[in-house]
């Protein structure tokens, strides 16, 4: 079995008296794809925003390869790898979709927003956002501003952008809400791929138990902050103590 890529040990939050994520410690592998679930106000995506930044853990850690994460803000863990897809979306709104992907290719190079930079340059790094533009099937909106693209298209573009990045940890957050039937296949199969890329980790919230049921290699699941049950898809999603929670029973973890 591989090393963890990421670990959280005894993350917590706390707002006043309330606890929404209450000491979860959860390891997490390269070539894995771990679904998070749980039912409203289960601390999903609280627990989502304390790995990638977007909150201050009261107590614990967030781990990468060894490195100390909890006290680093969201751009900084960008740098070491750990890639959020709203972090990158419309970058700069008013851009075509191909610059914003270039913009993003440009970033990951380290080529910083110099404004001179030599034609071979510029070309190389087209090159590359071009790749992305035709692996998220972008291309017939590639010169459309990014403000302009219906939802779809947006939640595609951030896949783009995030790809664009190269992270070694993919976080999705419920990635195909909001989107129609004709284009939430794209984004799905654009994860799958990602999963299959054996260096790379992927969490993804998600409620939709179909898309649960076609990605996951593992599945935990959160209950009033609080970590109740970790494990492969069938052993989880036949838990009498999950189906409870998800009934509604009130059910306390163990």
């Amino acid at each position: 079995m591989s090393k963890p890529s990421l670990i959280t040990q005894d993350l917590t939050i706390r707002f006043g008296g309330h606890v929404a994520v209450n000491a979860v410690s959860c390891d997490f592998r390269p070539g894995e794809l771990t679904v998070i679930v749980g039912p409203n106000g289960a601390g999903k995506t609280t627990y989502f925003n304390l790995i990638s930044g977007q909150l201050r853990a009261t107590s614990g850690r967030v781990l990468k390869d060894g490195t100390d994460l909890t006290k680093m803000a969201p751009s900084t863990r960008a740098h070491h790898g750990v890639g959020r897809a709203f972090q990158l979306t419309n970058l700069f709104p008013e851009l075509s979709v191909l610059e914003n992907i270039r913009l993003a290719v440009q970033a990951r190079s380290g080529d910083g927003w110099r404004i001179f930079r030599s034609a071979r340059s510029l070309t190389e790094l087209t090159a590359r956002a071009e790749r992305y533009l035709e692996a998220t099937k972008l291309q017939g909106v590639a010169h459309q501003a990014a403000s302009e693209l219906s939802h779809g298209d947006q939640r595609k573009l951030e896949v783009a952008l995030l790809m664009a990045m190269e992270p070694d940890i993919y976080m999705f957050d419920e990635p195909t809400a909001g989107m129609s039937l004709d284009h939430a296949p794209d984004v799905l199969e654009l994860i799958a791929e990602i999963k299959h890329d054996t260096s790379k980790t992927v969490l993804l919230v998600e409620h939709k138990m179909d898309v649960v049921r076609a990605l996951a290699d593992r599945i935990i699941v959160l209950h009033n902050g609080t970590l109740l049950a970790d494990g492969n898809p069938e052993e989880v999603m036949s838990s009498q103590l999950v189906k409870d929670v998800y009934l509604g029973k009130g059910v306390e973890p163990a």
